[in-house]
């Protein structure tokens, strides 16, 4: 019985304490709303972090977030709080609201194909949105009057297949330069080794000379002396 008494109180406690931690979530986004309803985004952007901190996957905190970010013109910074938002977002209206603040920064900052797949995310949550309709309208027209924004992101996979191929080609240029490198190598070491070997047989003929002559002076020398009388040696008197 006491046992079954403890169980309960324990369960008791593990629902209060996922309750007050739930509630500390929704109050100190309360507080981040109020501080955003005043326009103090920096205390706002606070309380929302505090709110994330003690649940990283709440949606609205996220959301809330980037809107705090947007008001301060940390532009990429609220970029990745909505698209965090959109990826845990259940709601689709919550979430059409995520996808059209990311096209409203990309528009903001002319960057017209990316607002226009926003807006389009945005319109597959929530069709009815009209103020979405329009932007994603403006946005078709002015990528239509813009074309190096047309082909801006064209452009930068040319960009990055031509890094790819002037980085193959060097790298060719290189490996030919190196095959190069070693077969002028293999060519000078040669041409020392022939030089090596002209040396020594010059050098072994220069040997080989000298050693002839040094003979001859030497069968000459002992000609003449065998050719010469030898002193008579006289015993002195005593």
């Amino acid at each position: 019985m006491r046992d079954c008494y403890r169980y309960i109180i324990l369960i008791i406690m593990m629902v209060c304490t996922l309750s007050l931690q739930a509630q500390s979530d929704r109050g100190l986004i309360r507080m981040g709303n109020r501080a955003f309803h005043a326009q103090k985004w920096t205390k706002a952007e606070i309380n929302y972090r505090k709110a994330l901190a003690k649940n990283s996957s709440n949606s609205q905190a996220l959301y809330n977030l980037g809107c705090a970010l947007l008001q301060q013109d940390k532009d990429s910074m609220a970029v990745e709080q909505f698209e965090k938002a959109s990826k845990i977002e259940n709601n689709p209206f919550r979430r059409s609201k995520s996808y059209h603040n990311i096209g409203v920064i990309m528009q903001k900052q002319r960057q017209y194909a990316q607002a226009i797949d926003a807006y389009k995310m945005s319109l597959r949550d929530n069709p009815g949105d009209n103020e979405t309709r329009y932007n994603l309208a403006l946005c078709k027209k002015l990528l239509k009057n813009n074309p190096n924004q047309q082909n801006k992101k064209n452009d930068k996979n040319k960009d990055k297949n031509k890094n790819k191929d002037k980085k193959n080609q060097n790298n060719k240029k290189e490996d030919q330069n190196q095959n190069k490198k070693g077969q002028n190598q293999d060519k000078n070491k040669n041409q020392n080794q022939r030089h090596e070997q002209k040396m020594s047989r010059d050098n072994a003929d220069q040997l080989l000379n000298a050693a002839i002559q040094q003979e001859k002076a030497t069968k000459q020398k002992m000609q003449r002396n065998m050719s010469q009388p030898k002193s008579r040696n006289l015993d002195k008197n005593w």
